[in-house]
């Protein structure tokens, strides 16, 4: 069964409002953290989204890719420019990053279509 990053996202969300809950303190500063450093700067929120978009790859996160993907996105990147942070997230990550790369571009195609 094809995954969902829409429904992965949404129980994403979901499950961080829980977790912030259950530990405030430290999901307060996580989400401080988040913020700041994908604030613009000397590189574009895009470029962060980007990069941290390889990583969830090649770290092989389904959360990371389906929030990064939709972050990048928002961003204004294009599917080209996704394309080529999945090539370079697969150069780092070998094999599984193939995998998960492949899934990322799922995230990409369904994310990025316009719900009428």
């Amino acid at each position: 069964m094809a995954k969902s990053y829409k429904e992965i996202n949404q129980d994403q969300r979901q499950y961080s409002s829980q977790l912030r809950q259950a530990s405030t303190d430290t999901m307060t500063a996580f989400a401080s953290l988040y913020k700041a450093s994908l604030a613009e700067g000397a590189l574009s929120r895009k470029h962060k989204e980007l990069i941290a978009l390889g990583i969830g790859i090649a770290a092989r996160c389904d959360g990371c890719i389906g929030d990064h993907v939709a972050g990048a996105l928002k961003a204004g990147a294009s599917r080209e420019e996704l394309v080529e942070t999945i090539n370079v997230a697969i150069m780092m990550g070998g094999g599984p990053s193939v995998i998960y790369g492949s899934h990322a571009l799922s995230a990409v195609d369904e994310l990025s279509a316009r719900s009428d």
